[in-house]
C-alpha cells in the first residue's frame, strides 16, 4: 500500500501507462465500449497527475 506522495504518484503514472496501452489496443480492435470505458479512467488519472504536478508531455501518448 503506497504511503508517501512519491509512491502514490508513481502508482498513478504506472496506471496511466497501462490504461493508455489498453486504450490503443481497444482502438485497434475497434472495441468502442471498451475504449470509452478506458477513456473515463484515463481522464481521471490524467487529472490526478496534473494536480500532482506531473509533466504529462512525454508520457501522454493518447493526448485527448
Amino acid at each position: 500500500m503506497p504511503n508517501t506522495d512519491l509512491e502514490i504518484t508513481q502508482k498513478a503514472i504506472e496506471d496511466f501507462a497501462k490504461v493508455q496501452k489498453n486504450m490503443m489496443l481497444a482502438k485497434e480492435e475497434n472495441a468502442v465500449k471498451t475504449y470509452a470505458n478506458l477513456k473515463r479512467e484515463y481522464l481521471s488519472l490524467k487529472a490526478i497527475l496534473q494536480v500532482a504536478g506531473v509533466n504529462l508531455t512525454d508520457i501522454d501518448e493518447i493526448k485527448e
